[in-house]
């Protein structure tokens, strides 16, 4: 049960989001309706002199308006009434008061209505036009029923209505439009609900239908529904039926006015109210007096509770604004107690990210360092070891040919010792090492410089002095010292080769500095990221 009320709900939610989509383009369908009738007029104009055809553009217009707007359809009434007289036409005379009675009875003037009616002699007047003739002396008696609504004269009324409703049964073709809604309406009139039910369902079915049959039919059926107190599909039906209105620009409707009154007897004061001040500009427009007395009947009840609703709905918002505010105020002071504990958590978090950022270049450090060393360490002591065998040999050499006497073979051995070529081993030595540690270096450094002014080693050379100079400073002697007296150049030579490229590099001296001390150790960076894992 609350599984097909849900659907229900959605159904009628969207059938009146429908609904107001169509109201918003009343204007766009008026507008529409406004242009034929100008174009009728035009041609009515046109027709000046004519009164056959200004009959006809007459009737057209006419037709346009009766449903429309009272006082037009009136006045057209009156011109067809005028013309019939000129044409000395008995036919058209009475069509025009059938059309004159139509207008009347659609404004809610009964008693004019019937006056206007009497004395038409139902036998001069065409099958079309008796049809209507009948039609509307049947509407004019079941209205008459349904608003004395007693038992003295609205049983007579209704017995009056049956004969007419069956004269125009008779006189329509059996199968149109008219034969079946005039069938299904005497039997809904007469309390056959089952009978008119079925069809008036087989007439909804009809894809021959136009906008305003169908809002009629549709407005009949739902008004069953209701009676049988199936109220979901009654305003279903109700609600196909104002749309149908909207688009046929139909003001002389019932079918707004009945859906806003069972709205409100179910509560939904809201859309009651949206639609019975619709009704109620329908009406205005129209001129409908009937109508106007009818909606302003309910119209105060549903203001009222229309009002009161609002009044509820307003409390309800003040009640739910006062405990979203209290709400709203807990979480700012949470927010903040939060905030307080986020910021001391972030400042440590950030402190610890310092510390360790820190320990971790640090750590490449000494992992760097630790690898230079041992790659030195290794160098150096083969080095060593190398010069110490050399001298030992040269100690024994030196000895034998002292004790022979030799001395002037001495001399020889002392004239085959080459110290330039030894210490161009020595750097070689140094250079290889270097740039196994360093295989980037030479690429970094030169990206320090533009391209006319990056040092490159020839092919027979591994470094050149200039990047000596700066291996050893990457290796951490910085001293100038230190640096001349492992190169045996000057100090002021070695200053000379420092600032020359210093002053040459795209970066300044203090991030030149910087940048070759930058210059990572591949196999330290390897290391490093084994220990840090």
């Amino acid at each position: 049960m609350i599984a097909n009320s849900a659907f229900s709900q959605q159904g009628r939610d969207e059938l009146f989001l429908q609904l107001d989509t169509e109201i918003g383009k009343k204007a766009e369908y008026d507008s529409r309706k406004e242009q034929k009738i100008q174009r009728l007029k035009n041609s009515l104009k046109s027709s000046s002199g004519d009164l056959k055809r200004s009959f006809k553009f007459c009737s057209a217009l006419y037709e346009e308006y009766k449903s429309y707007q009272y006082d037009s359809a009136y006045v057209y009434a009156l011109k067809l009434s005028d013309i019939s007289y000129k044409l000395k036409d008995i036919g058209k005379e009475y069509y025009s008061k059938v059309n004159i009675g139509f207008i009347l009875l659609s404004s809610g003037m009964f008693k004019e209505a019937f006056d206007n009616l009497e004395g038409i002699d139902a036998r001069m007047l065409h099958d079309s036009v008796k049809y209507e003739y009948y039609r509307l002396m049947m509407r004019a008696n079941f209205d008459l029923a349904n608003y004395d609504n007693d038992n003295q004269y609205a049983p007579r009324y209704k017995a009056q209505a049956n004969k007419y409703i069956d004269s125009a049964i008779a006189m329509s073709e059996p199968g149109t439009y008219n034969n079946l809604y005039l069938t299904g309406y005497k039997k809904l009139k007469n309390d056959n609900l089952a009978a008119a039910e079925a069809d008036f369902l087989n007439l909804l079915n009809t894809s021959q239908l136009t906008d305003h049959q169908h809002a009629i039919v549709a407005s009949t059926l739902g008004n069953i529904y209701l009676e049988k107190k199936q109220r979901e599909k009654g305003i279903e039906l109700l609600t196909k039926a104002v749309i149908s209105d909207i688009r046929s620009s139909t003001k002389e409707t019932l079918a707004i006015y009945w859906l806003a009154e069972i709205l409100y007897k179910t509560g939904d004061i809201k859309n009651a109210y949206k639609y019975i001040q619709e009704a109620m500009a329908d009406a205005d427009f129209y001129n409908a007096r009937q109508r106007r007395v009818q909606i302003s009947s309910i119209l105060p009840m549903v203001a009222a509770e229309k009002l009161n609703y609002t009044e509820k709905e307003k409390t309800r918002f003040m009640i739910y604004l006062a405990s979203l505010t209290l709400l709203v105020v807990l979480v700012i002071v949470i927010s903040i107690k939060l905030a307080g504990q986020i910021k001391m958590l972030k400042a440590k978090e950030a402190i610890i990210e310092e510390t360790n950022a820190e320990l971790e270049v640090i750590n490449n450090r000494l992992v760097e360092d630790t690898h230079i060393k041992e790659e030195y360490i290794g160098y150096f002591f083969n080095v060593i070891s190398g010069y110490i065998l050399k001298l030992e040999k040269l100690k024994r050499s030196i000895d034998t040919k002292l004790s022979q006497k030799r001395y002037d073979h001495i001399q020889l051995i002392i004239d085959n010792i080459q110290i330039k070529k030894e210490r161009d081993a020595l750097f070689h030595t140094f250079d290889h090492v270097f740039i196994k540690i360093f295989p980037n270096f030479i690429t970094s450094f030169n990206s320090l410089f533009k391209k006319e002014d990056q040092i490159w080693p020839k092919n027979d050379e591994v470094l050149t002095t200039d990047l000596r100079i700066f291996a050893l400073i990457r290796l951490g002697v910085t001293d100038t010292d230190t640096i001349s007296k492992i190169l045996e150049y000057s100090e002021k030579t070695i200053y000379v080769y420092k600032m020359r490229l210093k002053a040459k590099s795209v970066l300044p001296p203090d991030e030149f500095d910087k940048a070759i001390m930058d210059i990572k150790a591949v196999e330290a960076v390897k290391k490093a990221k084994i220990v840090t894992t």
